[in-house]
């Protein structure tokens, strides 16, 4: 699957450096843009800002897990929302698997790395039946659309952390995803499994064909009748290009020093209630920065000038 941008390298290097810059001076203005200044008087009402961000909290295992109706799912998936993601403090590590049944193109993608101030992973479910799109300026290359209710797939997720178990997720969904607010790793330390129901052998074969493709040996995919399991720790595909070690080791410090304040500042309670509701007291600033969950609004901002070429 061929993408190509029409920016050139020393654009991405502004980005970058932007990037750097953001991470020097704190998240914020984004944590500004993304929540309300405003006190915070209702002790749950952290809980209405997660769902209206499209998350929800799973308090048995302290994550922050999609909802089936999120708004992201009106956005789909094209590759410049990967892109955006270092320069939004997000240290993530992908792995698009493309291929083709039932005469549409599908894309199941899995991230896991650092999200800011949270710690977590994604698979997504995603197809077109439509062209590439090329937009001068901006675009050339594939959208995806959330894939339909019918269409959505029994998956299971299980994150760990230098082999210790974090969290799973499990069920029929279009995104899975699950987010630790404070905990600090990078993406190498962390392995996703996962185990995918597929309708059919065709879809299944399908599947693993693109899985084949992108550099994975039949030692690495496990078949079950019509599950696939898989191991995603060390990605074979190239990653975004905004990825640079020297500012990812630059963003990944802000992201830690952010997330050891929390812990400062949330050490004498147990649970994330207690904590984010000290951490509204305690530092506003830093309140509003840890519900920046999962992917933010500005990641999908390109979304609004690609909309108006979809068909």
């Amino acid at each position: 699957m061929n993408h190509s941008y029409s920016y050139e390298s020393t654009e991405i290097l502004i980005v970058v450096l932007l990037a750097i810059l953001g991470a020097f001076l704190g998240r914020v203005a984004l944590s500004k843009k993304q929540a309300p200044p405003k006190e915070i008087d209702d002790k749950d009402e952290w809980r209405e800002l997660a769902s209206a961000a499209g998350y929800l909290y799973d308090e048995k295992q302290d994550i922050f897990y999609t909802k089936l109706d999120a708004w992201q799912r009106d956005m789909g998936y094209c590759r410049l929302y990967d892109e955006a993601c270092a320069p939004l403090n997000l240290i993530v590590d992908s792995e698009p698997i493309y291929f083709e049944y039932g005469n549409k193109r599908w894309l199941i993608q899995f991230w896991k790395g650092q999200y800011g101030m949270a710690l977590g992973c994604e698979i997504g479910v995603y197809n077109t039946e439509g062209p590439d799109i090329d937009i001068p300026g901006l675009f050339n290359g594939t959208f995806f659309h959330t894939v339909r209710d019918e269409e959505m797939l029994q998956m299971t997720v299980r994150l760990e952390k230098q082999g210790r178990k974090l969290f799973s997720r499990h069920g029929r969904h279009w995104w899975h995803t699950g987010f630790i607010v404070g905990e600090f790793g990078e993406p190498w330390e962390l392995v996703m499994h996962t185990d995918i129901t597929f309708p059919n052998n065709q879809m299944r074969d399908a599947f693993i064909g693109g899985l084949k493709r992108r550099g994975y040996k039949d030692n690495e995919i496990k078949v079950k009748g019509n599950r696939v399991l898989l191991k995603f720790d060390q990605p074979y595909s190239e990653q975004p290009i905004s990825r640079v070690k020297m500012t990812d080791g630059i963003i990944q410090s802000k992201n830690k020093l952010l997330c050891n304040k929390y812990v400062d500042l949330t050490s004498d309670y147990d649970t994330f209630p207690e904590k984010i509701s000290a951490l509204q007291k305690k530092s506003p600033e830093l309140y509003n920065v840890a519900l920046i969950l999962g992917k933010p609004v500005l990641l999908f901002k390109s979304f609004d000038k690609i909309k108006g070429h979809l068909k």
